[in-house]
């Protein structure tokens, strides 16, 4: 942090270092090291979590289908449908996710576009290199 005097002298200019970066569609301030960061955006993180949750009910048959499921949670079908292709995302993506390690690209605005199926391919789209068997 640097504070200055403005030519005039009636301003104090004060400079902090700081870094932004998108995710999720907000944008982030990265404070400089040894400040306090500000809290992690887990949105992506909420809505796997959400989605797998989703899954389950579908899966064991106590929601019988998406259109019940979008029903119950008052949700548009078509919102239901995008988190829940969440589901189909490859498990370490899904991990990165969790450990808000996925790549900034990787929004929900991005996720919420149709997506290759192939683990493969996804980590080709997002730029996430390939698992190490």
């Amino acid at each position: 942090m640097k504070a200055e005097l403005s030519k005039d002298g009636k301003e104090i200019i004060v400079t902090i270092p700081v870094c932004l970066k998108r995710r999720g569609g907000r944008k982030l301030i990265i404070a400089p090291e040894g400040t306090e960061l500000p809290p992690r955006d887990d949105t992506l993180a909420r809505l796997v979590a959400k989605a797998h949750k989703w899954l389950r009910l579908l899966e064991s048959g106590k929601v019988a289908s998406i259109s019940a499921l979008a029903e119950q949670e008052k949700l548009d079908l078509s919102y239901a449908s995008r988190v829940l292709n969440l589901t189909l995302l490859a498990p370490d993506i899904v991990e990165a996710i969790l450990d808000d390690r996925q790549p900034d690209v990787m929004t929900w605005r991005e996720l919420r576009k149709p997506f290759p199926m192939e683990w493969e391919k996804q980590r080709e789209r997002w730029g996430i290199p390939p698992r190490q068997a």
